[in-house]
């Protein structure tokens, strides 16, 4: 998942549950386009307050939805996952394994998997998306692992992360609540076959 869309995606899951937020942009007069695009900022505001005041209530930490995910088929590994609240709070987590990718929804406070799991192969997956599923096999260090990590880094708590390439360069990207705010962390990971720099 592209490094804006871990953003974008959780302030859209906010957005979608919040109330008429929807109907006020839609309604929004084509020529008031200064007016909407302060709207949007106030919506996107307060959908991520809303995100954060969820996300602080929620009893399962994100590392343990991505185990709860990586069980359900013993070998995979998280590719990404993100906290939503379209509905109750969730954690979506995709895992692949073997030419698999796994899609399953964990509840952000039993730990159940809470719907259906969505199965695809590889080539079904949109070229960006592929292309940093595929980038995982050449990467040592696991999405679970750069979460404590950036857990630590920014004292707070994981609510998405995935693995994005940018100007050329793999990072695991992951997003933590600290307070009332979001910090994003970028951790380039070591790859398979590259020595550890550190002593």
């Amino acid at each position: 998942m592209p490094k804006n869309q871990l953003f974008a995606f959780i302030v859209w899951s906010a957005t979608l549950a919040a109330t008429g937020a929807i109907a006020d942009v839609a309604r929004t007069p084509a020529n008031a386009e200064s007016r909407s695009a302060a709207a949007q900022a106030d919506i996107d505001e307060a959908a991520m307050h809303r995100v954060l005041e969820q996300f602080s209530t929620t009893r399962l930490p994100l590392g343990e939805a991505m185990a709860i995910a990586e069980r359900l088929h013993d070998g995979s590994r998280t590719a990404d996952v993100s906290f939503e609240i379209s509905g109750p709070a969730v954690y979506r987590v995709r895992t692949v394994k073997n030419e698999r990718v796994f899609e399953n929804v964990i509840d952000a406070n039993t730990g159940k998997v809470s719907q259906a799991e969505i199965a695809s192969s590889l080539k079904e997956l949109a070229r960006d998306d592929l292309a940093n599923i595929v980038a995982l096999k050449w990467i040592r260090q696991e999405l679970s692992e750069a979460v404590q990590v950036a857990e630590k880094a920014a004292e707070g708590r994981a609510l998405a992360g995935g693995l994005v390439k940018q100007d050329g360069k793999l990072n695991f990207v992951v997003v933590v609540a600290t307070g009332d705010h979001l910090k994003e962390v970028m951790l380039e990971p070591p790859k398979v076959g590259q020595r550890s720099t550190q002593h």
